[in-house]
């Protein structure tokens, strides 16, 4: 029994760290992996912004093109830059001593992090980048404190930072607002994030969204046959309860005459 427990102990021992490591309320996003549209501008962001340092070498250029109806020409033209074949995994150039030697550590393999991290932590995450001059590539994050990456995203975003700021009044869960007026019930917030004006080459609602399509084709990437899985367990469960009604008649037929 105590061998038992000591292993679910550790079983659970990484979930409990990481809840402790979060400490900050995410975001939440609806993600579609079934918007082919979204997952292609998704591709489309993590080719030209993130395969810089990152990989997804457990993903092939041609599967991801199928399963987003991406052509294959296109692909190789526009998603493709390390002259890779479009049977290749999506692996990058970039040596790991290299990648150590710049960034500390080996930037990690993106394939699966919507399955270890969650969508809501990678959406919020990849919004959360200000400037920390103190930091060594002049940035920090409010969900991952002294991130030891730069902001990629903050030509399209433009100079997020730290200041006080108005903000709705929020109470179990409901925004609060005067009773006689129905106007919004404010307070000052400090410590919130404020993206300066006319500084990148989105509006906060256009990146919001683009965030939101990148973080749909990393959730597409960490688990691509899941519609798939979804299509055959609606069929699973239509079986089951076909073959009930007949099981059910069954045991009626043969139990009618016991009493």
């Amino acid at each position: 029994m105590k061998k038992l427990f000591a292993v679910l102990m550790l079983a659970v021992m990484p979930v409990l760290s990481f809840a402790a490591e979060q400490g900050v309320q995410l975001d939440k996003v609806d993600i579609d992996v079934s918007d082919k549209a979204a997952m292609q501008d998704g591709a489309r962001t993590f080719a030209n912004y993130c395969m810089g340092c990152h990989s997804a070498k457990f993903q092939r250029y041609e599967r991801v093109a199928d399963d987003l109806g991406i052509p294959h020409e296109v692909m190789l033209d526009n998603l493709v830059f390390t002259g890779a074949k479009i049977g290749d995994h999506m692996k990058i150039g970039m040596q790991p001593d290299d990648a150590k030697a710049w960034f500390g550590a080996a930037p990690p393999d993106l394939t699966l992090v919507a399955r270890v991290r969650g969508t809501d932590w990678l959406y919020s995450y990849l919004r959360a980048f200000y400037e920390d001059p103190s930091r060594p590539w002049g940035v920090n994050n409010k969900v991952f404190p002294n991130v030891g990456m730069p902001n990629v995203l903050a030509p399209l975003q433009g100079r997020q930072v730290v200041g006080c700021k108005q903000v709705q009044i929020v109470e179990d869960g409901k925004k609060q607002y005067d009773p006689l007026t129905g106007t919004p019930l404010t307070h000052e917030a400090c410590d919130q994030l404020t993206v300066l004006p006319k500084t990148g080459a989105l509006t906060e609602e256009q990146f919001d969204e683009k965030i939101k399509n990148l973080v749909t084709f990393l959730a597409y990437s960490a688990n691509p046959v899941k519609l798939e899985h979804q299509r055959i367990g609606t069929y699973v469960l239509l079986y089951l309860a076909f073959f009930f009604v007949f099981a059910y008649l069954l045991k009626r037929e043969y139990w009618k005459d016991v009493h």
